[in-house]
């Protein structure tokens, strides 16, 4: 089964790049995130037509996550993070596709710090890694995909000096990161590749991409029933330099 995880930054303004990706790769499983599309705009048509069943959570404008399946309906098992009942940013969607749970995130971004949305991605990451500890025990394979919006380590970018007072870079987000890790979640990227960290992210300032300079924030996290299926995975970077394209590159892992 290959699980993909892709900020599409606006499922509507990029439907065409994203169809253009399923019909050549067509992975099994795919979470969006930042649709920026309220849930009733959607494109859940234009999916199905290409062979996949869809659920979302969606939200004007801004954020928005949804989990595609050729594998029959998703079973939605959360359409949110327990934490704050008050919360009603569209940021988690979970759901159940041939006996595997996909959380699909979208962590908040935190920038500008020192404020509220920074406070705010503290908070949601700590939400986050309460719920994960309750999924970590399952017997079945879990998976948590999506953009964590934080890079791991200074490998895990092209130059960490010129995003050093990025909320990307902190050391709180970071370590709630690397908490997720020592309580058992496998990073299957870092996995598949241990000496070559791999880019997901290239900004659109400064010609990131025609540089390579590109930041790892897109992740899946497998519990041990996942990892020991885990076969391979990579990025599709290829995808981030057509015309018109999402600022992120779609990443995915193969499970046995």
């Amino acid at each position: 089964m290959r699980i993909a995880t892709f900020n599409i930054n606006g499922v509507n303004t990029r439907l065409s790049n994203l169809k253009v990706w399923l019909e050549d790769t067509r992975p099994d499983v795919i979470c969006l995130q930042e649709l920026k599309a309220s849930t009733s705009s959607f494109p859940e048509t234009a999916l199905r037509d290409l062979g996949y069943h869809s659920v979302w959570v969606g939200e004007a404008r801004w954020n928005g996550v949804a989990i595609a399946s050729r594998h029959g309906m998703p079973v939605v098992t959360r359409r949110s993070l327990p934490g704050d009942a008050k919360d009603t940013q569209s940021r988690y969607v979970e759901a159940a596709v041939e006996g595997v749970l996909i959380a699909c995130l979208y962590l908040p971004n935190g920038n500008p710090r020192p404020g509220p949305k920074f406070d705010y991605k503290l908070a949601w990451f700590d939400w986050l890694l309460t719920h994960a500890r309750g999924l970590l025990k399952l017997d079945a394979p879990v998976v948590l995909a999506g953009d964590f919006n934080v890079v791991p380590t200074d490998a895990d970018i092209y130059d960490p000096r010129s995003w050093i007072t990025n909320a990307l870079l902190q050391p709180e987000p970071r370590a709630s990161f690397a908490q997720l890790l020592a309580e058992g979640w496998t990073d299957a990227l870092a996995e598949r590749y241990p000496h070559d960290p791999q880019w997901t992210f290239w900004a659109y300032l400064r010609k990131a991409w025609e540089r390579d300079a590109g930041l790892r924030i897109d992740h899946l996290l497998l519990n041990d029933a996942a990892a020991t299926r885990l076969t391979d995975a990579g990025v599709d970077r290829e995808v981030r330099g057509q015309p018109g394209a999402s600022d992120h590159a779609p990443v995915w892992i193969e499970l046995r």
